[in-house]
Formats: C-alpha cells, structure tokens, sequence
C-alpha cells in the first residue's frame, strides 16, 4: 500500500489569520502527525527564522516544530548556495533572511558583495537603500526573497519586499530575482527537504497567484481552501485550476 502523501501547507490565511488560528487547523496538523504524512509549513514571509515562528504559532495553539517550516529566506539562501557557494551578500532584511545565509556559508558585508539580497523590514533607512541601488548598478546580482508588495500588519497593510525591491530596480535599472511563491523553486526546495516527489505532494494554500500556480507548476496536486484572500467565484477568473476546493483545511482528510 502507498503511504500516505507529502504535505507543502501554505501559513496566512491556511493556518492562522493574523494572530489567530484558523478553526481546525490544529486538529489537521495533529491528523498530518497521526497518519505519518511528512509536511512543510511554507511562507513568503522572510522576517523570522523557523524557530521564531514555530514559538508564534505555539502560542495560539498551534503545534508546528521549526523543522517543519520552510521560509522564503531560507529558499533564498539554498538558491545563493547552489549558483555562488560560500559567496558575500549586502542584505536588506531581519534575522529570518540573515540567519539562513550565514547557515548556508555565506558572509555578509557592505565592500564589493557577490549578491544584494532583500527581503523584508521594519528598519529601512534611505542609506542601506542607496547602497543597493549603487552596488546593484555596479554589477553585483539582485535577489528578492518573494514579490509580495504587502502585508498584513498592526493597523493595516504594511510594504513588503516586493515595494522594496521595486525602488531599488528602478532606481538601478536592473530587475530581482524573486525566490518565493510563486515561483516554482521554492516548491521543489521545499520537496527536496522532505525528501519527497512532485507526484506524491500536495500544495494547500488560499492564492491562486501563488500557492496553486506554484504548486501546479510544480506538479503537485492542489487544494485551494477559502479561508484566506480567494472565494470561489475568483477561481474562474485563472486559465488553471486547484485539484480541489475546500472551506478550509478542517476538511482535509489524510
């Protein structure tokens, strides 16, 4: 008999919404747990590290330990890894983007650096932004952790690194390379982390611009739960199609 299949989970709007957990969701997690079905918690957001956010989580209830989530940032730094080993970056991010860089080998400086790497911050400064737009026009590669132009926050939406690296391509006239969903690399780095095939996963998300495209791309199955920002009618609206459509992950059966 065939086991059961490989789970890539999407965060907002599948398991929490803001600060709270999505009716059902724990119970989904539990059941992933119970019938010995791998999974990864994946999210565009670069900020925290694994362990950071697996703390967040716990704290409304919800039981994901940090090796069952994979970031953007961490995406970011096995791409790094893979086309320039060991090499130097100029970053525009918090711990999250940081700390999987260094974990990959790679040292961060301000002189001459292989890559600019932006993520996401609370703490952009005009210098930091000056420096990326001269060391991009002077030839060093640019890459975004995830095109994402904003997010939820505290009193409203907030800018995202998809706002950031926008001022920073056009200031400099040369485009990022965005790592993230929906980009189809972080789905197979993901597959590659649990050791998994395309054929045998599934991608859970509530976007239709990333999450089902991605894992579509991908060749993954895909359920596409209406907890977040997609309603049903929204999905005629994409020449492609989720495997599924469900109210939530509640109604998951592994």
């Amino acid at each position: 008999m065939p086991g059961p299949k490989n789970y890539l989970i999407d965060m907002d709007g599948v398991l929490v919404h803001g600060s709270q957990p999505i009716p059902g969701a724990n119970e989904f997690i539990k059941r992933l747990r119970a019938a010995g079905a791998p999974f990864l918690v994946l999210t565009n957001n670069p900020i925290y590290t694994p362990r950071d956010l697996s703390a967040r989580l716990e704290r409304i209830g919800l039981e994901v330990p940090p090796e069952a989530i994979y970031t953007s940032a961490m995406a970011t730094a096995r791409f790094l890894q893979s086309q320039h080993p060991n090499g130097t970056a100029y970053v525009i991010g918090e711990a999250g983007l940081t700390t999987a860089l260094h974990d990959t080998g790679y040292t961060m400086t301000d002189h001459d650096p292989d890559y600019v790497v932006v993520g996401e911050t609370t703490a952009l400064s005009y210098e930091r932004l000056t420096r990326a737009v001269r060391f991009v026009a002077a030839g060093a590669r640019f890459v975004a952790t995830n095109p994402d132009v904003s997010g939820p926050g505290d009193g409203g939406i907030v800018p995202a690194c998809g706002a950031i690296a926008a001022l920073i391509a056009t200031a400099s006239g040369v485009k990022p390379y965005f790592v993230g969903k929906p980009n189809p690399l972080m789905m197979r780095t993901a597959l590659r982390t649990l050791g998994a095939h395309s054929e045998e996963s599934v991608m859970v998300g509530d976007r239709m611009d990333t999450d089902i495209i991605g894992g579509t791309e991908s060749g993954m199955e895909t359920i596409l739960v209406l907890t977040g920002v997609t309603r049903r009618e929204d999905v005629e609206r994409f020449p492609y199609r989720p495997t599924r459509v469900l109210g939530s992950v509640a109604e998951i059966e592994v």
